[in-house]
């Protein structure tokens, strides 16, 4: 199956489980792979038989900075609702999201979710 990749997307959040996260808030990276036939699009350059990432970045970006999730596991899913919702071309959607500030007391470069989730028939 063909995909649009949106990878790295960075967006400030209030996300986590902590009274500072909740109150400082921090960075997101977020990257997507949404699975659909794209051959329409393809064979005629029609945006109309795609998915326009830059309205998956508008969703995405909205639902990032406007709403706050105790955990990233209901932000992922959050994300991967909507876009199964808005688009119907959509038939699987991966989300995956970094958290690089997160409170571990550590060295890394980013602590995360993945999840996949696929269009109910």
């Amino acid at each position: 199956m063909d995909k649009v990749i949106l990878n790295n997307l960075a967006f400030y959040g209030y996300h986590g489980v902590l009274s500072e996260e909740k109150e400082l808030g921090q960075k997101f990276f977020i990257d997507l792979e949404l699975f659909a036939d794209l051959s329409g699009a393809g064979e005629n350059d029609d945006i109309q038989q795609s998915i326009s990432y830059a309205e998956v970045y508008d969703l995405v970006q909205e639902i990032c900075e406007e709403e706050n999730y105790d955990l990233i596991e209901a932000l992922a899913e959050t994300i991967a609702q909507e876009i199964l919702a808005e688009y119907s071309l959509a038939q699987e959607v991966l989300v995956r999201v970094k958290k690089p500030e997160a409170p571990v007391k550590g060295v890394f470069d980013y602590m995360g979710v993945e999840l996949k989730r696929k269009r109910e028939k």
